[in-house]
């Protein structure tokens, strides 16, 4: 990153880099070499269609939790297509059975008002549930769909001693940017309470949140896992992650267009927004790795990252540099390409960053940029 040219690239700017993509890529399919499970990507985590020409060689499909991801999927992806939402909409499930070769229900009741509708396709549609194992090792409520009332999945207390005429698989997604041990210790409460409907089904889709592609991650524990429950249950394994895609494979760009001080304080005025660019920032919340900065207030630059909203909390600090800033410099934000595209908004009627691609020869290419329309057609 460091011969590259920032001036090239337009501020703000989502910059994925191509050869870490491929080299995520090699892992995830090393997996599945060594294991015969299907790794697909989640459109939710890593939708950057712009990229699938060279994901499609390692993966074989991608899985939604909308139509319209499912449609992306089809359209721009190819393979296979697997869908997940938390509830159906009527009008649309009909277009969702096009696209979908497997369907996973979050209820009983759903299943059951839709089970007549899939019986009608004209292509077989593998179908499975969602369950809830009631562990999980996530600790931020946000992202944690086994809390005490989760909506997401069905207890094993409800779900009975036999799985539901015509369901033909279990989902489960229990994991947040987790390790192997964490999904080797779910393992262990899914088996303890459906391990007699694992005997009945055809396959399990363990959901996302495997940060299979993250330094330190024991993928031979991984790869020892999805063999043993083979074996053990003669089922087709699937994962489908969307941040171990797309994990640590570019930056967000921006730039510093004011200084402020205040009691002391100062603040570097970006070009961007944490509210409207970084969301997950937040939400979760953490703070995101500045290339050449250090996360404390121990340094003799010290300053803040104001977001360009007018949210009074679109701010994250401490930073310190080993030199000031200064107007026109450039803040690159590290790991931006997960889940930060696809949740961005156009609050207060800020721009979206452009998005483009350093190439594995190491050019930049711009693939899209935005602007006024892509603002107003989200609005009535």
């Amino acid at each position: 990153m460091s011969a590259l040219d920032f001036s090239e690239i337009p501020s703000p700017c989502y910059v994925l880099e191509e050869k870490k993509l491929r080299d995520n890529l090699m892992i995830l399919d090393l997996v599945q070499q060594a294991t015969g499970a299907k790794i697909i990507c989640a459109l939710k985590g890593f939708s950057m269609h712009s990229t699938f020409n060279l994901v499609r060689q390692f993966l074989p499909g991608t899985t939604a939790s909308s139509l319209h991801e499912a449609r992306l999927g089809t359209e721009e992806f190819g393979g296979e297509v697997h869908a997940y939402c938390p509830v159906y909409l009527e009008q649309e499930f009909p277009e969702i059975m096009e696209y979908c070769e497997h369907i996973t229900f979050n209820s009983l009741s759903q299943w059951e008002k839709y089970k007549p509708i899939v019986e009608t396709a004209q292509k077989n549609i593998s179908c499975a549930i969602r369950i809830n194992p009631e562990y999980s090792e996530v600790t931020t409520d946000l992202y944690n769909p086994c809390i005490p009332g989760s909506r997401l999945g069905i207890t094993a207390e409800k779900l009975g001693d036999h799985l539901p005429e015509g369901i033909e698989g279990l989902h489960f997604h229990t994991l947040c940017e987790s390790s192997a041990e964490s999904l080797e210790k779910t393992l262990y409460a899914v088996e303890e309470k459906f391990g007699h409907l694992l005997h009945e089904a055809k396959w399990l889709n363990m959901g996302g949140g495997h940060a299979i592609t993250r330094n330190g991650y024991d993928v031979n524990l991984l790869i020892e896992l999805i063999k043993n429950l083979i074996l053990n249950y003669d089922l087709e394994i699937i994962l489908e992650p969307g941040s171990a895609v797309g994990w640590e494979t570019g930056f967000l760009l921006s730039s510093v267009l004011d200084i402020v001080e205040n009691q002391g304080t100062k603040a570097a005025m970006l070009d961007t927004s944490f509210a409207a660019h970084m969301p997950d920032c937040l939400e979760m919340p953490y703070q995101p790795k500045i290339i050449g900065a250090e996360k404390n207030a121990n340094g003799n630059h010290v300053y803040k990252m104001g977001g360009l909203t007018c949210l009074a909390g679109d701010v994250m600090g401490d930073y310190s540099f080993k030199k000031p800033l200064e107007i026109g410099d450039k803040i690159i934000f590290d790991d931006m390409i997960h889940y930060t595209m696809v949740k961005n908004n156009t609050f207060n009627g800020v721009n979206l960053p452009s998005i483009g691609i350093l190439t594995e020869e190491g050019d930049f290419k711009l693939i899209k940029s935005f602007g006024y329309t892509d603002y107003k057609e989200r609005l009535s």
